[in-house]
């Protein structure tokens, strides 16, 4: 049972809970991303157990017509077993969804998966022709290169600014360097991207930017946000923009709950106005 804090930013412990929450959102214009918990797996068993229940996932949002679509984590549905692994559950993921027409998000973990994550996500969507989706961390030093890399592939990039404490040889650590970047590679996609942009972010000043940028280019974007966070902000943006909520689901919510408290001061100040109701 989820205690009331919880229930602020997890959408229950089933299938069903997480659909009905889909609804709700989809009453105010807002569509859902669904995440069912669990990461970084060493057991095949239970790598291709949630695998399964991603494909019975995208087939009961078809049966509810609910505008929703799913994100995976690559170390959930194998990675962390083999790579051969990973691509076998995600090509049986992909074929589900392409047989329900919804959209994959591949959700971007710590840096000793970037290279794997985004390999094949380059091979799934080239070979769908969209209809997928990858995470960038504007905090990597790689990431210009990926942001470019990406700019000419159908499907999705959502722009983070990235929560994982990397290295310092390979991650930028001060914030306002962190938000310089994301501004710029913001900047470079509204101009070189034509569409697929997702601004993940709550930070009002990195929306409005992306606002500003779609008005002067005309890009299309997507706005992305976390379950619980500024949903007030969500229901109102929706109004004109394509908002999406990040909405996690499963029996492993405690350590999901603890993880994005602790990840970032914003979220928990975020989270701590919300319970608040301010």
């Amino acid at each position: 049972m989820l205690p009331p804090i919880a229930r602020r930013f997890v959408a229950g412990e089933t299938p069903a809970t997480a659909l009905e929450h889909a609804r709700e959102c989809n009453s105010r214009n807002v569509k859902v991303i669904l995440n069912l918990l669990g990461e970084h797996y060493d057991d095949p068993v239970e790598a291709d157990d949630d695998a399964r229940a991603y494909a019975a996932l995208l087939a009961d949002l078809a049966d509810a017509g609910v505008d929703a679509c799913i994100s995976i984590k690559p170390t959930q549905i194998g990675l962390g077993v083999s790579e051969a692994r990973f691509r076998d559950n995600l090509r049986g993921i992909v074929d589900v969804a392409d047989e329900h027409d919804r959209f994959v998000w591949l959700d971007m973990e710590d840096h000793t998966t970037t290279d794997a994550t985004l390999d094949a996500f380059e091979e799934f969507v080239e070979a769908r022709g969209g209809g997928m989706g990858v995470c960038l961390q504007a905090n990597l030093k790689r990431t210009r290169d990926d942001v470019e890399r990406f700019a000419d592939v159908p499907g999705k990039i959502r722009l983070v600014k990235g929560a994982y404490d990397e290295p310092p040889a390979i991650a930028h650590k001060g914030r306002e360097r962190v938000n310089e970047l994301y501004e710029e590679y913001l900047e470079y996609m509204f101009e070189a991207y034509d569409g697929g942009i997702a601004v993940g972010s709550h930070d009002p000043v990195m929306i409005d930017r992306a606002r500003e940028l779609h008005d002067t280019h005309g890009t299309p974007f997507e706005i992305q946000m976390l379950m619980g966070v500024r949903e007030d902000a969500q229901t109102d943006l929706a109004r004109e923009y394509e908002v999406w909520q990040y909405a996690p689901y499963g029996g492993k919510w405690l350590s999901y709950f603890y993880r994005r408290l602790m990840e970032r001061k914003e979220n928990a100040g975020f989270a701590l106005r919300a319970v608040l109701g301010r």
